[in-house]
């Protein structure tokens, strides 16, 4: 399969996530491109009307292409745990409410666990997965997705990220990712895959879409 490769030195993100951005500062840091978002530019959030990662996507960087006409790279990215049936995936972040309460998420993903009666390890699988899609002005558009398998315990562990980390433990690991530093849950260094989902979907869109990645 031939990708069509970004060849430019900035590039649009099409978040208004600090967390997103502050990691996805550290992914691209390597490389010789410097980003802009879609907050810096007070562009309005689209609706979130897909159904699947890719989708929604797709919607928020096509959204981002549409107002600026500048080539646009989005996320889209949740936790998926067996026991709920793949929930929160796809409403990850708005079953933290309008308010962005992940403390209230994970106590309710806690609570759909307890309910399912899924209190050991081994009941409690769960997938963090992210979807990049980059969208030119032309509309054409690339997917990569990045999935990381692991564990959601209780009670959550550390500090560091954002959203769900604390609450899950990457298989063959002991710390959640939210006691890991940015290096060893990222490892954003050329030719490393790193450990997190958007890390590896990172690795990948620099594998296929970067220029500069070869």
């Amino acid at each position: 399969m031939v990708y069509r490769k970004f060849t430019g030195n900035t590039l649009l993100l099409a978040t208004h996530n600090r967390g997103k951005v502050h990691e996805f500062a550290k992914l691209f840091a390597p490389f010789n491109i410097s980003l802009e978002t879609a907050g810096d530019l007070g562009l309005t959030a689209p609706e979130e009307t897909g159904s699947t990662f890719v989708e929604n996507a797709l919607i928020k960087a096509r959204a981002a292409v549409d107002a600026t006409g500048k080539v646009s790279l989005a996320d889209d990215s949740g936790i998926a745990v067996a026991a709920l049936d793949g929930e929160p995936g796809i409403y990850s972040a708005r079953w933290a409410g309008e308010n962005e309460d992940f403390e209230f998420a994970m106590e309710r993903v806690e609570r759909s666990l307890q309910e399912r009666g899924a209190r050991l390890a081994n009941q409690r699988h769960a997938a963090f997965i992210a979807v990049l899609a980059l969208v030119w002005p032309d509309g054409h558009s690339e997917c990569i997705e990045g999935r990381v398998e692991g564990t959601m315990i209780w009670p959550p562990r550390g500090n560091n990220g954002f959203g769900y980390d604390s609450m899950f433990v990457p298989e063959g690991h002991g710390q959640s990712f939210g006691e890991m530093t940015s290096e060893e849950k990222h490892g954003a260094k050329p030719g490393h895959p790193g450990l997190s989902h958007r890390s590896r979907a990172f690795f990948a869109l620099t594998n296929t879409c970067l220029a500069n990645g070869d």
